[in-house]
């Protein structure tokens, strides 16, 4: 049986095979190969039946590539920790415009063998010369776009140290192998789809200003249309150099040298000492519970699990179910405004600030808050104390969810922030920089573009991590365990709440990536809604109890979710149709 906590057993004994055997001749590579094969899958056989999984695999993402190539690792004996690391590779490939190699995220994990559950914080980390006004003028003002466009606006990767760690301590194949799929798709290429191409036009101004961005991302220096085929050379060999040299291949030596020096060619401040200095962290992901749903999620520096559980806590002692549909939308947005203001108050990373998560996920603190709401009317967030700094979080994230034949879970949320990130790609390394530097509190007392506000909580301080929204969750009832999470900046919270309380419904997995979607974030005190998340009848009702709406004019998020069956051992799988993701079980 595999060991969950490193490499199988088998591997190592057909790595002496193959070495002493004399790998290097095409038939002993060939039998080799297949033998180790199907010693892995007999493991993983094995394991799926001494852990009482499902037998059988789930896998929701962004990109069909992606969810192609989880299956494609799990086929050769990988679990899904290995086929996290597949999927995490491949949209890093295949969907520049929302996550890469340049950025982070966070995966949450639960390893059936001893249940041991993790949050892996792979989130970028400001560089150490930066500073609490370094993106504001004379005046103390935001210069614009300088937190947005550029080599300055990047924070250091988590996302290559995230992929390492995931396949070393959690999965049980090579991690040259999990990453063949990515090295694949960057070095053949492959044709992008309409949200590429949108995307690209929306950024092609940024994309422009970095001439490796621009040869590699445009077409001839213009946005590209669909079918365009995107091929990324340099990408492939910096992803062959992190199969090689694992966490050195990107941290030190070739690729660390010329990321440092295309940074600041492009005036930026990164130095050797930041990528060296990197770590991902292993956190304590939060808990709560919903009305007999045993909730996990991601912990500080993401708010999301915070704000989840407390707007769920205040919505605890609420009959949702037996209450008019207005009423209910009303109450939940009322729960998101409360949630919300202690998110922009009290959160960042918790490395550097103190923050009293006890009370917020407090049913008695829920209960004080809930105090204040009334069924009939809204209570103005000027009525609340407001925060002193702003924030904002670009919505251009993916997410991808798995479960595998053993029960193990997989919920990862990764970002470049906003679209195509900081629009930079240091020369000779394919890698497009993120721009999560935006995502902290840089003016005080002035909303971002995106009408954000946030607290000191979440200043830029050398070292420190950016507060997220990203909120990758597992349900479990008695019955049921589900896997989800979605993009959508600051609107994550929101859209996994909505479907928290559709999966306490009892529905399905098709129900909650599908389902109508509204908003409230505290600041500013509107409620956006998406085309056909709220009733004509529902917009009325609402601005007679005092709330201002504020359609977005477009669909928002791309959720992408399982969910276990336990009592029928059932697997079920989808893919936001607001994408153009791919969900299977097989």
């Amino acid at each position: 049986m595999a060991d969950l906590g490193g490499k199988a057993p088998s591997v190592r004994r057909v790595e002496s095979i193959r070495y002493g055997l004399g790998w290097n001749r095409p038939g002993w590579r060939r039998a080799a190969v297949a033998f180790s094969r199907c010693l892995l899958l007999a493991a993983a056989v094995c394991a799926a039946q001494a852990s009482g999984g499902p037998g059988h695999a789930a896998i929701a993402s962004a990109h069909p590539l992606a969810t192609q190539a989880g299956f494609e690792i799990l086929d050769q004996g990988g679990n899904a920790f290995d086929a996290a690391v597949a999927v995490s590779a491949v949209l890093a490939v295949v969907e520049p415009q929302s996550s890469g190699i340049g950025g982070g995220g966070f995966w949450l994990l639960r390893r059936a063998a001893d249940g041991k559950t993790v949050m892996l914080d792979g989130r970028e980390t400001a560089p150490l010369a930066a500073r609490p006004d370094m993106y504001l003028d004379a005046r103390g003002e935001p210069r614009p776009r300088a937190s947005l466009d550029g080599a300055l606006s990047a924070g250091i990767p988590g996302l290559p140290a995230a992929l390492v760690r995931l396949s070393k301590d959690y999965g049980r194949l090579p991690l040259a192998q999990s990453l063949t799929p990515a090295i694949r798709h960057a070095e053949n290429g492959f044709a992008v789809g309409r949200r590429y191409a949108r995307a690209a036009k929306d950024r092609e101004a940024a994309l422009r200003q970095s001439p490796a961005a621009s040869a590699i991302f445009l077409d001839r220096g213009t946005a590209p249309q669909a079918g365009f085929r995107l091929v990324q050379k340099d990408l492939a060999e910096t992803l062959r150099r992190i199969a090689r040299q694992e966490h050195a291949g990107f941290y030190g030596g070739m690729t660390a040298r010329l990321l440092v020096q295309g940074v600041r060619d492009g005036g930026g401040i990164w130095q050797a000492g930041d990528l060296a200095g990197y770590r991902v962290v292993e956190r304590a992901p939060v808990r709560g519970r919903y009305r007999g749903i045993r909730i996990t999620s991601a912990a500080p520096p993401s708010s999301g699990g915070t704000v989840l559980l407390e707007a769920l806590n205040i919505l605890s002692a609420y009959d949702l179910d037996g209450m008019d549909a207005l009423t209910r939308k009303h109450l939940v947005i009322e729960a998101e405004r409360r949630a919300y203001r202690d998110r922009d108050l009290y959160l960042g990373d918790p490395g550097f600030v103190r923050m009293p998560l006890s009370r917020l996920l407090s049913p008695d603190y829920a209960e004080g808050l809930r105090v204040a709401i009334r069924p009939d009317r809204a209570l103005p967030s000027s009525a609340l104390s407001a925060p002193q700094a702003s924030s904002s979080q670009g919505d251009n994230t993916t997410h991808f969810s798995l479960i595998d034949g053993e029960g193990n879970l997989v919920a990862a949320t990764l970002s470049i922030n906003n679209s195509f990130g900081s629009g930079f790609v240091p020369p000779g390394t394919g890698v497009l920089l993120n721009d999560e530097m935006d995502d902290f509190a840089t003016a005080p007392g002035k909303p971002n573009a995106y009408g954000l506000v946030g607290g000191g909580a979440n200043a830029i301080a050398p070292g420190k991590r950016m507060l997220s929204s990203m909120s990758p969750t597992f349900l479990e009832t008695q019955d049921r365990t589900a896997v989800l999470g979605t993009p959508g900046g600051s609107r994550i919270i929101s859209m996994v709440l909505l479907a928290v309380l559709d999966f306490a419904q009892g529905h399905g997995a098709e129900s909650w990536v599908s389902a109508g979607r509204f908003h409230h974030q505290y600041l500013p005190d509107v409620v956006e809604y998406e085309p056909g998340g709220l009733s004509e009848e529902d917009i009325r009702g609402l601005e007679s109890r005092g709330h201002t709406l504020k359609p977005t004019g477009y669909r928002y998020g791309d959720m992408h979710a399982v969910q276990w069956d336990r009592v029928r051992n059932r697997l079920s799988a989808a893919s936001d149709p607001r994408g153009e993701g791919a969900a299977a079980v097989k």
